[in-house]
């Protein structure tokens, strides 16, 4: 049976849970505050980063960027991507013409088409010349806009008259896809 007290006693005993239920509150929403102030304080949390003289912003996984008015997005921003010395044409020699892909990786193919769909006339898949393909794609050499990408044991990025080749190991094949982007919008 539980005892009988006066009104007095049933008013401190509510006070007293009030004040302790206040206090554990106050705590969480204190630990809270400070969890949240710190998330993302380290170096991989960072949601900006600057790289010569350009600003990128991460949102919804991917690295935003502006250029003339037009936002550029990336798996990856520059200071996380291996740096491959090529010599690569810039985005001028893509604006308005007809761009082919050839690609075994559907992801650095995306990432290809999100960026340069934007500047150029139309983007398709094809076949490189004397190269074994699935399916009936129009078949392009390098005088045509094409770029190349498939696994490779090494590493690399090269470019034969209008013929980029990315070349590298299945898993690194999107960061040298944003490589390639970036020396070819001019932020590398």
């Amino acid at each position: 049976m539980r005892k009988i007290g006066s009104a007095e006693e049933e008013a401190n005993r509510r006070k007293k849970n009030q004040i302790i239920v206040g206090i554990i509150l106050i705590v969480v929403m204190l630990f809270s505050t400070l969890g949240y102030s710190f998330q993302g304080g380290g170096s991989n949390g960072n949601k900006n980063v600057e790289y010569n003289g350009f600003k990128f912003t991460q949102q919804n996984n991917l690295w935003i960027t502006s250029i003339k008015n037009v936002q550029f997005s990336f798996e990856y921003n520059p200071k996380q991507v291996e740096k491959i010395s090529s010599d690569i044409k810039g985005i001028d020699n893509y604006y308005n013409k007809p761009l082919y892909i050839s690609s075994e990786n559907i992801e650095a193919e995306s990432e290809v088409y999100r960026n340069l769909v934007q500047v150029v006339l139309r983007v398709q898949e094809a076949c490189l010349e004397n190269e074994k393909c699935e399916g009936d794609l129009p078949v392009k050499t390098c005088k045509d806009n094409l770029i190349v990408i498939k696994e490779n044991d090494i590493n690399n990025i090269r470019q034969e008259e209008n013929c980029i080749f990315i070349e590298g190991k299945k898993d690194d094949l999107i960061k040298l896809t944003d490589e390639f982007l970036f020396k070819t919008l001019g932020i590398e």
